[in-house]
């Protein structure tokens, strides 16, 4: 079983993580770890912290001579911005809607916001990278790749091949990757991208946040990952989970998703042809099982709940009305929320498959 522990709040001395189960015999490099941190930090719309954080990495335990050992590998990443908060607690009594504040203070009984703030910070998610790293690797010798792109942002939309080819071709989502990998909001069309820049420059200027939509493909999967004999098993509700988790996903589907609730049977189900079926609305994944098309997923994640231009709030202290807390933040993180998918996709596809073929060394 692949699984793993984050630990570490936003402005504490670091992020760490544990993953447990990565099996003996894989090449890795802290290089491309480093790299791999990078693609989540960086991205137009971003907050001043990703200028502030290098996320270097060091790798505790679990690797040696540049392969994993079957040990639990252990991974910190050390927070810049600690020097800068050490000794100075700073409260949160506005909590801010849309974010875990309220519900977190009320949940653990705190008296005030902050420590919910500090672990419920997308911050962790440099830990969820790192260990998507591993699983990614794990994949790769099996010639299984994860891929994401952004689609939308703030309702302007990329021009993109058509669904039924993003979802079927495999030359397409890897198009997709590259060009994704070459803008700065991690949208594949280039024109889109310089509309979605603008727009952001906006909702800066007007104190706001924006979300959007992105995609993820894993192609070269087997048929098998996953089973349908009991619930917590299905692959599709294993990914949904793991894509959800990360903060602020407020929607998942797979394929063509909501759109087959306006379909008839006939036209929704991907007729069985071998090698290669001639569609996959499935999205790669039929009865909770991988079915050997490209599985295929998209995520909506919703605006950054901090605002500069603060909505209502109530002060905890008195209970009278007042403007939420303000605290630096990102306008736009769509892009990196889509980097932060990839990894939880890749380490629930890693476990499916070390669920099927087991082995202690690969």
């Amino acid at each position: 079983m692949l699984r793993f522990l984050t630990a570490g709040e936003s402005h504490g001395w670091g992020i760490a993580a544990v993953l447990d189960g990565m099996p003996a015999g894989i090449e890795v490099s802290q290089e491309e770890l480093s790299v791999e941190l990078s693609r989540r930090r960086r991205g137009y719309g971003r907050g001043e912290r990703a200028n502030i954080e290098n996320d270097h990495v060091l790798i505790a335990s679990g690797v040696n001579d540049g392969k994993t050992t079957g040990a639990p590998i252990c991974i910190v990443i050390p927070n810049k911005d600690y020097e800068n908060w050490k000794g100075k607690y700073v409260p949160i009594y506005a909590p801010r809607p849309g974010h875990a504040d309220f519900a977190g203070m009320v949940k653990y009984g705190f008296n005030d916001c902050r420590p919910v703030a500090e672990r419920a910070s997308a911050r962790e998610t440099a830990a969820r990278v790192a260990c998507g790293y591993f699983a990614k690797k794990l994949l790769e010798k099996e010639n299984i790749k994860v891929m994401s792109w952004v689609v939308s942002i703030g309702g302007i939309w990329a021009q993109l091949p058509p669904l039924e080819e993003r979802m079927s071709k495999e030359e397409i989502p890897k198009k997709l990757f590259y060009l994704a990998e070459c803008s700065e909001v991690r949208c594949p069309d280039l024109e889109a991208t310089g509309r979605m820049k603008k727009l952001i420059d906006e909702a800066r200027e007007k104190g706001d946040t924006l979300g959007g939509i992105f995609e993820v493909a894993v192609i070269g999967v087997p048929v098998g990952l996953g089973s349908y004999v009991q619930w917590d098993r299905r692959l599709d509700g294993r990914l949904a989970a793991a894509v959800m988790s990360i903060q602020g996903v407020k929607g998942v589907e797979f394929g063509v998703g909501f759109e087959f609730s306006e379909m008839m049977g006939s036209q929704a189900h991907d007729p069985l042809k071998l090698p290669k079926r001639p569609s996959n609305r499935a999205g790669g994944i039929e009865g909770g099982v991988s079915n050997g098309e490209i599985i295929f997923m998209r995520a909506a994640m919703k605006p950054i709940p901090t605002l500069k231009s603060p909505l209502p709030s109530v002060d905890v202290r008195t209970k009278k009305e007042c403007q939420a807390y303000i605290e630096r933040s990102d306008v736009c993180a769509v892009g990196s929320a889509a980097v932060v998918a990839e990894s939880m996709v890749a380490l629930v596809v890693a476990d499916a498959l070390l669920e099927m073929r087991g082995g202690d060394r690969w």
